[in-house]
């Protein structure tokens, strides 16, 4: 399927790897111009490095926090107008509620909510201009089931969703689409940090910790992040027009719920 979107530009955040490169590749192999952002530099290149061999499309590249004003600066001015904008970055901490105090909160809602907000803030008034916009936010299959320890990432995540869920109204008649990615269990750098702490809690061999969060989900096996990818550059396609406003939920049937 041809998705319409060969010489769009996409900024997606936070995408020297996991989830972030994968929807990077996947935009780039449709002929997107992408730009990706990242904390570390030599990660960033290399990442650009490998998207550019596999797509023969030029990445370009900048080193960004996107939490901090300065990051959201430094990417816009790598790509100042965007067609279609990726939020992505990573989670705060894990802990049971009693530990967090207020400044954890905060912190939870300046790493993972704020910055998409401004993000999508400052790029969708030119989308809307030019009748063409696609917001993609990667969040958390926790926004609609949480998870124990995962207490700050879903209740900013949450926030963030909604947040998204209202503007797509807003936006819609424009031309715009603002929509939700809800990643289960994946098989990404952040999962294996996960497993080898639940191994050392628990106990056992980081492979049976594996096996069993694999045997738990009604797929068998973790996601591929190209399939985020490739979930993503159909939301971002042309087809995708009237879908707006939604969460979709990626998971390999590990939600047990109807809706």
């Amino acid at each position: 399927m041809d998705l319409g979107i060969s010489g769009c530009t996409a900024l997606v955040l936070a995408a020297s790897e996991g989830l972030g490169r994968a929807c990077a590749m996947a935009l780039a192999r449709e002929g997107v111009d992408v730009t990706i952002t990242g904390r570390t530099g030599v990660t960033l290149a290399a990442t650009a490095a490998e998207i550019e061999a596999e797509t023969d499309t030029a990445v370009a590249w900048a080193v960004a926090d996107v939490t901090t004003p300065e990051g959201q600066e430094a990417s816009l001015a790598a790509c100042p107008s965007p067609d279609i904008l990726i939020n992505n970055g990573g989670g705060p901490p894990h802990g049971g509620y009693l530990e967090w105090l207020a400044d954890d909160w905060r912190g939870a809602m300046e790493q993972t909510l704020i910055p998409a907000i401004e993000m999508t803030r400052q790029v969708t008034p030119a989308m809307a201009e030019r009748g063409y916009g696609r917001i993609i936010t990667i969040t958390s299959r926790t926004v609609i089931s949480p998870l124990p320890g995962l207490g700050l990432s879903t209740v900013a995540r949450a926030g963030l969703t909604g947040f998204m869920v209202g503007a797509a109204r807003e936006l819609a008649a424009k031309g715009v689409t603002v929509n939700n990615v809800l990643p289960g269990p994946f098989d990404t750098a952040r999962t294996r940090e996960a497993v080898t702490e639940a191994a050392q809690r628990q106990g056992k061999s980081e492979d049976e910790v594996r096996a069993e969060r694999r045997a738990a989900n009604p797929a068998g096996r973790l996601g591929d992040p190209a399939e985020i990818g490739a979930a993503c550059a159909f939301l971002c396609s042309r087809q995708a027009g009237y879908i707006t406003g939604q969460n979709w939920l990626i998971d390999g049937g590990w939600y047990p719920g109807t809706l």
